[in-house]
């Protein structure tokens, strides 16, 4: 049996973009990675035009929930391979050490949930970012470095982190 990859998507409120990208990557590459999500300010509950987009095509909605990234930064956590911050205000320096030392990256999209936008904007704001983020995973998961099982610690080297203009990390395994 080989180990699947975990992956944490980071997002400010954790209740819309990076819970967008979790139950993505969750149902088109499961059997591969293990998805998980979590921000530095966890909204109350998942943002329900979030879920609207999910619904037609994702299988198991009961288990997303906003997180505390706090959550992913004990010694009881699980070790993660890639840590991708999917907003600006979580990025880089501003993220907590995450125990095992992941790799770093940046898939920035707009927030559908920034403020002064009109129901029907917000509407087509989560559409757009929601079709973005599918064409981010979905090229993420075809990335030859994800074909195998991860490397021990140690054994990956990574040639760019913190990189917003690749469509994904580029890592050596």
């Amino acid at each position: 049996m080989t180990k699947k990859y975990k992956v944490l998507f980071l997002c400010r409120e954790n209740s819309a973009r990076s819970i967008i990208a979790e139950a993505l990557l969750r149902e088109l590459a499961g059997h591969r990675f293990d998805a998980f999500s979590a921000g530095p300010e966890p909204a109350p509950r998942v943002h329900p035009i979030a879920i609207a987009q999910l619904r037609p095509g994702i299988s198991d909605l009961g288990v997303l929930c906003p997180k505390s990234w706090l959550e992913f930064t004990g010694e009881w956590a699980p070790r993660m391979d890639l840590v991708i911050a999917l907003d600006a205000c979580v990025a880089g320096h501003h993220a907590p050490r995450f125990p095992g030392e992941p790799a770093l990256s940046s898939w920035v999209f707009a927030d559908p949930l920034a403020d002064g936008m009109l129901e029907p904007e917000r509407v087509r704001s989560f559409e757009k970012v929601f079709w973005q983020i599918v064409r981010q995973v979905s090229t993420f998961i075809e990335l030859p470095q994800y074909a195998a099982a991860p490397a021990r610690t140690g054994d990956a080297s990574c040639a760019s982190v913190n990189d917003t203009t690749t469509p994904a990390i580029q890592c050596n395994v």
